[in-house]
């Protein structure tokens, strides 16, 4: 039986939950409200500082370096230094700029670390074009494009048992897999693990993490809910959480035993409806899953 609890309050469009063990928090970005945030479960203390006048898509600690991390700030790359209590960070260096916005992002087992992006249609986002790409950036500040033709790059996930790449273009209504060399970082064999539509599931794929188990947890913005999907057999959908808020964006482990499932959403509002805070745009958390999750992975620089 799955328990349901809200964790911080609306925010504009909470994405990209990272999970850190060390700190024991959960790091995620406000997309609109130009933020990245620090929450706290211990004391649940939220903290946020300004990317203003960019906005950024994810964060994630660099790994060994103390309050320093990597985010994107609109088509760039930056290492940011950020102690988590004060209302401002500072950009330490520039790794990369490209032609795309940055969207979703996740390290592999290496520290290897993977960003795609979309160039998006603002007034008519279902009709954007693929003109986006997947990234991949290693420790030697090496940009690589993986892949292009992406309307809006989300979810990504891996498994090195299964040699596994995940990953979500949300315009595309798939969630699909390829054959993934973690040591060259190499995907190659594209196939649609899940297609939502085959499950009648309203809304479109978002962000996505992984269990132990290598089931996927994929959140569905428009559609109220976290699905969780077999990563080894196609069109397999195993359990659906229903979440009190509309736009589901995003979903990591977390807490002590990573038996706690972190699930971020957003209250993009229209001329034609209304998503009211704090229920739409908190962060919540979901226990009683019966699942575990793997450690957040940190960026890795030599």
């Amino acid at each position: 039986m799955h328990t349901i609890e809200r964790v911080t309050e609306g925010f504009s469009l909470g994405e990209g939950p990272h999970w850190d063990a060390s700190t024991q928090s959960l790091y995620f970005v406000d997309v609109f409200g130009q933020s990245i945030v620090k929450y706290a479960p211990t004391t649940k203390k939220v903290t946020k500082a300004s990317v203003a006048p960019k906005t950024a898509s994810f964060i994630i600690p660099v790994e060994g370096a103390k309050d320093q991390f990597v985010i994107s700030l609109n088509n760039e790359l930056v290492i940011i230094l950020w102690d988590g209590e004060s209302d401002s960070a500072k950009i330490v260096e520039k790794l990369a700029s490209v032609d795309n916005k940055f969207n979703d992002a996740k390290c592999d087992s290496t520290g290897r670390l993977w960003a795609g992006g979309h160039t998006l249609n603002e007034s008519d986002f279902m009709n954007s074009g693929p003109l986006g790409h997947l990234f991949s950036l290693d420790s030697n500040k090496q940009l690589k494009k993986c892949l292009d033709k992406i309307r809006v790059a989300n979810g990504l996930a891996f498994n090195d048992k299964v040699k596994k790449m995940y990953y979500i273009d949300s315009l595309a209504g798939t969630v699909d897999w390829f054959d993934f060399d973690v040591n060259s970082g190499t995907i190659s064999n594209r196939q649609v693990l899940f297609t939502l539509k085959k499950h009648n599931v309203t809304g479109i794929a978002d962000g996505m993490t992984i269990d132990t188990d290598g089931n996927l947890w994929v959140a569905v913005f428009g559609g109220n809910r976290v699905l969780k999907i077999d990563g080894n057999k196609s069109e397999t959908l195993l359990d659906t959480i229903n979440m009190p808020a509309e736009q589901v964006t995003s979903v990591a482990f977390g807490g002590r035993n990573l038996d706690e499932l972190f699930v971020t959403t957003g209250r993009f509002e229209t001329d034609e409806k209304k998503l009211p805070a704090p229920v739409n745009g908190a962060t919540y958390r979901v226990t009683g899953t019966g699942a575990k999750g793997l450690p957040g992975v940190s960026f890795k620089l030599n």
